[in-house]
């Protein structure tokens, strides 16, 4: 079991399960906490920003960080867009708060009729205008991006549409493929080795889904940890050819020292 510098982790499934708090996943940020080795929740949940993601952890599952702790998918795509070209600062956005305000940080402008790029992400109240103008913009050449292809999300009544799905539309009304940011992309694992500030050999991708947490350090080339709280499960990953470096059925079981 090879000591990592950093640790790059998934939250839902990993750090708790929907509201459900996993107790080992709170003990598992103490014990990194305590031996002060950097980490990031490293998510495709484009609509809160790191303030609400680091409340939400500390009021409802006693895990304690802070907003530098968390790098959201809104977040990876401000800052791939920021590095892309620095004379195209325009935007369409479909998406909520978190993905609007990490654009406005990085200094985008919000325009609708001919943006530089044309950024989709998940919703809540989209409406077909909203399709609309991010359609008509990708029309005239504005650079197509998706901030992750995550067809469903899971909450208390099921199964419910995800980013992707939202997404698909776009691509359906365009013809255009989008560029995708989140997991399992190497782009957002890209983007946070560079935030956390280490090395490939370093770092450690924690994560419950084999499907986006595993094959995003796997595309990336990047060590694996999957813990069976979320998921994934052994029956599935025994089917894979590409197996994560390791696994787990809780994070207790994981010696950061």
């Amino acid at each position: 079991m090879q000591q990592y510098q950093g640790y790059l982790i998934d939250l839902d499934g990993t750090m708790y399960r929907g509201r459900i708090k996993i107790p080992a996943a709170k003990r598992f940020i103490e014990r990194l906490q305590q031996a002060e080795i950097p980490f990031l929740f490293v998510t495709n949940n484009s609509t809160q920003t790191p303030e609400m993601v680091a409340a939400n952890l500390t009021e409802n599952f006693d895990i304690h960080v802070l907003p530098e702790n968390v790098y959201t998918t809104a977040l990876a795509t401000a800052d791939y867009l920021a590095d892309l070209d620095p004379k195209k600062r325009t935007v369409y956005a479909i998406g909520e708060l978190g993905l609007k305000q990490a654009l406005l940080d990085k200094g985008f402008r919000f325009e609708e009729k001919t943006p530089d790029y044309a950024v989709v992400g998940l919703d809540y109240d989209v409406t077909y205008h909203k399709f609309e103008l991010a359609t008509l913009a990708i029309k005239r050449g504005a650079k197509f991006i998706g901030t992750n292809a995550d067809t469903n999300l899971p909450n208390e009544r099921g199964l419910v549409p995800g980013a992707g799905s939202v997404i698909a539309l776009v691509e359906c009304s365009t013809q255009q493929r989008a560029t995708y940011i989140g997991k399992p992309e190497k782009i957002i694992m890209a983007k946070a080795l560079k935030k956390i500030g280490l090395n490939k050999e370093q770092v450690l991708m924690v994560g419950d889904n084999y499907q986006t947490d595993i094959k995003a350090g796997i595309n990336f080339g990047i060590d694996t940890l999957l813990v069976y709280t979320g998921v994934s499960t052994r029956q599935q990953i025994a089917q894979q050819k590409v197996k994560p470096t390791y696994e787990i059925n809780s994070l207790d079981e994981w010696k950061v020292k």
